[in-house]
């Protein structure tokens, strides 16, 4: 995980244009207001991911249920899965530069990945729909929508 973390500038930038390339749903969903979120963000996938072999609980495994949002227009959906592609890309590039690497290591640092950023991801959209105006029964008559990242 060092040379994903060397590569950080890189991930910034990339989350940043797969952000810009999205639609905006809402005006929080602005890939303006969202980029000021990609520090802090990278310091949480980051911290996460050093601390994972002392964890005393583990992370749990992400299934498609876990990020329900009723109607839709969360913009951390949006976020998380550019940044989730984003680390995705910088990860597979930093493997293949890498000389003579296990598939068994391969295969293990991309599912750490994921499940460090889906973790910080469920956590935090979690948080924003508990926020929602729309919650309960406008979320219902908006025309319930499920993403997952």
């Amino acid at each position: 995980m060092t040379a994903l973390g060397a590569r950080r500038p890189q991930i910034r930038a990339r989350w940043e244009d797969l952000l810009r390339a999205e639609r905006v749903s809402t005006p929080l969903a602005n890939p303006d207001a969202l980029v000021h979120l990609l520090d802090w963000t990278l310091d949480e996938v980051f911290r996460t991911l050093s601390s994972l072999p002392t964890r005393r609980r583990p992370l749990r495994a992400f299934t498609k249920g876990d990020i329900d949002c009723p109607c839709g227009r969360n913009p951390l959906l949006t976020y998380f899965a550019a940044g989730e592609q984003a680390m995705q890309e910088s990860l597979i590039l930093s493997q293949a530069e890498a000389l003579r690497l296990d598939p068994i290591e391969r295969d293990a640092a991309l599912h750490e990945l994921n499940l460090a950023l889906r973790h910080i991801a469920r956590r935090e959209i979690g948080a924003f729909c508990s926020l929602c105006q729309l919650r309960d029964g406008a979320c219902a008559e908006s025309g319930a929508v499920t993403h997952a990242v």
